[in-house]
């Protein structure tokens, strides 16, 4: 019976599930395996991977094939097909599920020509002409463009008007071959390399129209695909239909799934160029005017720094405050001078009272004896005497006839 106290040791899923791998790793029959069986739910999902299940009368097999793989794959089955499956079994953690992980399927029911394309493509295989480390680079903008196809192809036509729409820049040179019968083969690598070593494309395309494993048999020849793998210029296939593969696919540098969408591998979409070129030309203006900005704005700053700090600035501040200083001092003169002038007006009016003349104006005389002598009084007055006595309008003599002296009161 169970017991708390015996103090089990508890694994987590996680710990069981990476041990379980590690004992399938260490199996090496389980990373080479074959597995025979039906096809059910099989489906191909948006990525490019391919998801399966073989399944005989007792048990089932949850298998993928990566896209990597299905690229290279002559055919998917389809639910109820007999295929044997090539792979190495491992762990799913998220479902906890053992599965296989497929690279190569073959189907039971295979012909004669199935049989020689596998041992073929086994073969070069083997020797390393499929190896992706030997495929080169495309061209992002190729001026030249070399097409290996037969002259009465549907597909020349096609190819002929894509890369026209798309890339009309690009010079494109033809070089016609067979591409099905006996001299299809010395024909297709006679053109190949003409292209290669005369003419001297910056891409070839070697295409042909769908047609059964009979027709694309050609393509499928050791010589022609020896004669890929050693051309200098990059070779993009499109031969049959999307679901069709030969071993010039292999031994290319890029597969397309049909001639057209080869020819528009090869090129970019002038419409999508201008575009881009649009949209650069856009930023790379932009970013003048925002470094143009951040220019100016830094010069303005020095200019700044370069007048504040310039003779001429202190000179034209000395001057403003000379102005200033004159108009100060101007002010200051007028009101000194306002003031002045009426004081001066008050002292003229008090001296307009004092003066005798003033008084004279009002009805008033001076009286003077002969000798100038001013009389103030009557005691300085004689009966007889001759006076002078001036006025406002002048002057005139008299004598004096009486003296009375008034009594105030």
């Amino acid at each position: 019976m169970f017991s708390l106290f015996e103090s089990p040791t508890y694994w987590t899923v996680s710990r069981l599930t990476t041990y379980l791998q590690q004992l399938i790793a260490e199996e090496d029959p389980l990373r080479n395996l074959w597995v025979v069986g039906e096809v059910s739910n099989a489906s191909r999902s948006t990525s490019g991977h391919f998801y399966f299940t073989l399944k005989d009368a007792n048990a089932s097999l949850r298998c993928v094939m990566w896209r990597q793989q299905v690229a290279y794959q002559l055919f998917l089955p389809q639910n109820g097909d007999l295929i044997v499956a090539h792979g190495y079994l491992d762990l799913y953690p998220p479902a906890g599920a053992y599965q296989l992980y497929a690279d190569n399927l073959i189907s039971l029911g295979a012909g004669a020509l199935y049989q020689e394309f596998l041992q073929r493509k086994a073969k070069l295989e083997q020797e390393g002409l499929f190896d992706p480390q030997r495929k080169k680079p495309i061209p992002t903008f190729p001026r030249k463009i070399g097409i290996v196809t037969s002259e009465k192809a549907a597909a020349l036509q096609d190819m002929l008007n894509t890369l026209k729409r798309r890339y009309p820049l690009a010079e494109v040179i033809i070089a016609p071959a067979s591409v099905q019968g006996e001299d299809a083969v010395p024909t297709l690598i006679r053109a190949l390399r003409l292209l290669d070593r005369e003419i001297k494309p910056d891409v070839i395309l070697l295409a042909r129209g769908g047609g059964s494993i009979e027709d694309l048999w050609a393509f499928n020849d050791e010589a022609l695909v020896r004669a890929i793998a050693e051309l200098n210029t990059p070779v993009v296939t499109g031969i049959g239909h999307e679901t069709d593969f030969t071993l010039a696919d292999f031994a290319s540098d890029l597969r397309a799934p049909t001639p057209t969408a080869a020819a528009e591998l090869v090129t970019p979409n002038l419409a999508d160029l201008q575009a881009n070129l649009l949209n650069q030309s856009q930023r790379l203006q932009n970013a003048a005017f925002r470094r143009l900005d951040t220019y100016r704005a830094h010069f303005n700053q020095l200019t700044h720094r370069l007048k504040l700090s310039s003779p001429l600035n202190r000179l034209n501040v000395a001057r403003q405050r000379l102005d200033e200083w004159s108009r100060r001092l101007e002010i200051n003169v007028i009101h000194d001078i306002r003031e002045r002038h009426a004081k001066t007006e008050i002292f003229l009016h008090r001296l307009e009272a004092l003066d005798p003349l003033t008084l004279l104006s009002r009805g008033y005389a001076i009286l003077t004896k002969e000798d100038g002598e001013l009389i103030r009084s009557i005691r300085q007055a004689r009966l007889g005497e001759s006076i002078q006595a001036r006025l406002r309008d002048g002057q005139f003599y008299t004598r004096v006839e009486g003296i009375s002296q008034e009594v105030s009161l």
